[in-house]
């Protein structure tokens, strides 16, 4: 990642000592690149940078959170 990084919100990880974090990164594929929201699971809260991570382009990000609201449903 090559842009700034802005903090939206931090949780922990249900279950774990571990974290969520929600994040936006501006230029994350270099310049001119598409500013994304990023989700990143730390299994230890500690870490210094996540597990995983998933870049939501600001066009995706209605339907991921629909989708996502679909899936509580089923669990």
């Amino acid at each position: 990642m090559s842009g700034a990084v802005t903090k939206i919100d931090e949780m922990t990880l249900s279950g774990t000592n571990g974290k969520i974090t929600v994040t936006t990164v501006a230029e994350p594929y270099g310049p001119k690149s598409e500013s994304v929201a990023s989700i990143g699971i730390s299994l230890q809260a500690n870490a210094d940078e996540p597990d995983w991570k998933v870049h939501i382009p600001k066009a995706n990000i209605d339907a991921v959170i629909a989708a996502l609201q679909e899936a509580k449903k089923s669990l």
